[in-house]
């Protein structure tokens, strides 16, 4: 297979629904002439113009009410924002139009619009630039949650979440977008709503979604080297959340630990918590153990930055006190 960018997945993705569908078009701010700010678009004005690819002014509530209501007349909008940060500017639109059109109007109307853009610490931009703000949206029903962590997972899941009938919320890791990965050429579709085991193991099940799957990986591999077996299990979706690949891979390996880049105070980890305890309680031979970022705003500073986010030793040393190994 060959090997793409994050960022390169995406624009085939949006590139070949577009091609699929005339009723697809992308807006946001410098998605057309500049290419996106993260270069996402790159080429797509050249390829389908102006009236569908739209550079929109530095409003986000704005852009997102249109599109909004262009998704509620039959058109298929895919919302980029510069920044979930900024996107917060625009959730009155997203969870009270778009999350409740469906239901406030007796399933007379529909909303299939996907927002995408990147999340998450983007290396040294500070509080303002730099939150996980998954958990404000998977609150919402009415809405679907995704965070692939792939290449091969972004093209498909994007592809998913333009053909769904439903508001679609994409978080794509901003410190992704120049990572590689294989991605299947031809029809690549990745369906919502399923998580992946992404590493078999038999002694702990370890639970992440997007840039964070990637330091549970190295730990992994760090821990097989000391006979410890780790299940890494990607959730991909995080509303709906797949509870039965949840509860499967706990219940066979009997320990969980989760780990996000969010803060605990409400955050997704909770909810996985929940699941597994109330419905696998007597399997388990360990209490769940979350990590996550510190619970304090972000810093510039890399160092500071680095010390308040998940990494490797700190999921090895998680992992270690559920197997009741601390200190080894």
């Amino acid at each position: 297979m060959p090997e793409l960018m994050y960022r390169e997945a995406l624009n085939q993705a949006l590139a070949e629904e577009m091609e699929r569908d005339a009723n697809v078009f992308l807006i946001g701010e410098e998605v057309g002439r500049y290419n996106g700010a993260f270069k996402v678009s790159q080429g797509l004005l050249d390829k389908f113009g102006s009236a569908r690819i739209i550079d929109a002014p530095i409003s986000e509530l704005g852009f997102t009410g249109l599109s909004v209501g262009a998704a509620a007349v039959g058109l298929r909008p895919v919302v980029e924002m510069m920044t979930w940060n900024f996107a917060i500017l625009a959730m009155d639109q997203i969870v009270n139009n778009a999350a409740k059109l469906r239901h406030m109007s007796g399933g007379q109307l529909r909303c299939p619009i996907v927002f995408r853009g990147p999340g998450g610490a983007g290396g040294r931009l500070s509080s303002q630039h730099s939150q996980s703000l998954e958990a404000n949206y998977a609150h919402f029903p009415g809405l679907k949650v995704i965070a692939p962590a792939t290449p091969a997972d972004a093209k498909g899941m994007l592809k998913s979440a333009i053909r769904d009938e439903n508001p679609v919320i994409m978080f794509e890791g901003e410190r992704l977008y120049a990572l590689k990965g294989e991605v299947p050429e031809g029809e690549h579709i990745v369906p919502l709503g399923v998580a992946d085991v992404k590493r078999e193991g038999t002694d702990v099940t370890l639970i992440t979604w997007s840039r964070m799957y990637y330091f549970c990986m190295e730990a992994a591999e760090a821990l097989a080297k000391e006979g410890i077996s780790v299940e890494v299990l990607d959730l991909r979706t995080l509303r709906p959340l797949d509870e039965e690949a949840i509860l499967k891979s706990v219940r066979k390996t009997n320990r969980a630990v989760i780990c996000e880049e969010g803060w605990a105070l409400a955050g997704i980890g909770a909810s996985v918590v929940d699941l597994i305890q109330s419905q696998a309680f007597d399997e388990l031979d360990a209490p769940v153990v979350r990590v996550t970022g510190l619970d304090v705003n972000m810093s510039y500073a890399a160092n500071l930055e680095n010390a308040t986010q998940p990494d490797a030793p700190k999921i090895i040393a998680a992992i270690k006190k559920v197997l009741y190994r601390e200190g080894a």
